[in-house]
């Protein structure tokens, strides 16, 4: 018996948790399952190298908390599992232990061959949707960030090659991000 419904419906909590836990990536998405295999080693890299930054700048102005690979679980029926989410001390109280259940502050994908079209054409418009104030997506591959900022931007992102900056609420001073240092080759693999 297959654990996906016939068609695209609203989906429970508890469908969601019965998805297999077999290594691969399960969202749903306005009520279809996507799958994504588990990330590359380059994947890896980038999210690890984002993740380090961003926590250290979190916990130093004690904004909230950086989780990487953890469910969003929205009250529309809409379960998303991004690369990294920020959760803003106002919001902690979303923490639960099924995931991150109140909006967060910042929402990041680090684009792999299979999911280009779902993080850069799906998911912004249900982030902004959902009322996130920002959405960035790196990809590795044209060495890039690019950046929802909602409503600011709407469904146009910002194509940035060179420089993040990002100041959320209650920063005393921005995070600031060389974006090529994000895509520096792992010590001598994929250079």
């Amino acid at each position: 018996m297959s654990p996906f419904p016939p068609a695209p419906h609203d989906w429970t909590y508890a469908e969601y948790a019965r998805l297999p836990d077999d290594g691969n990536r399960y969202e749903v998405l306005d009520g279809e399952v996507l799958v994504t295999p588990g990330p590359a080693p380059k994947h890896q890299h980038v999210l690890g190298t984002l993740y380090t930054l961003l926590r250290a700048y979190v916990e130093q102005q004690r904004l909230g908390i950086v989780f990487t690979d953890v469910d969003l679980l929205f009250e529309t029926g809409q379960y998303l599992r991004p690369d990294l989410v920020y959760v803003p001390e106002s919001a902690l109280r979303g923490i639960t232990d099924r995931g991150v259940e109140l909006r967060p502050g910042l929402v990041v994908e680090v684009l792999s061959p299979t999911s280009s079209s779902i993080d850069r054409v799906r998911k912004p418009q249900r982030y902004g949707d959902f009322g996130v104030p920002e959405y960035w997506v790196l990809d590795p591959v044209e060495r890039v960030a690019w950046i929802w900022r909602f409503p600011a931007t709407g469904s146009q992102p910002l194509r940035e090659a060179e420089r993040m900056v990002w100041k959320p609420a209650g920063a005393a001073y921005p995070f600031r991000l060389d974006v090529q240092d994000l895509f520096r080759p792992m010590f001598g693999v994929g250079a």
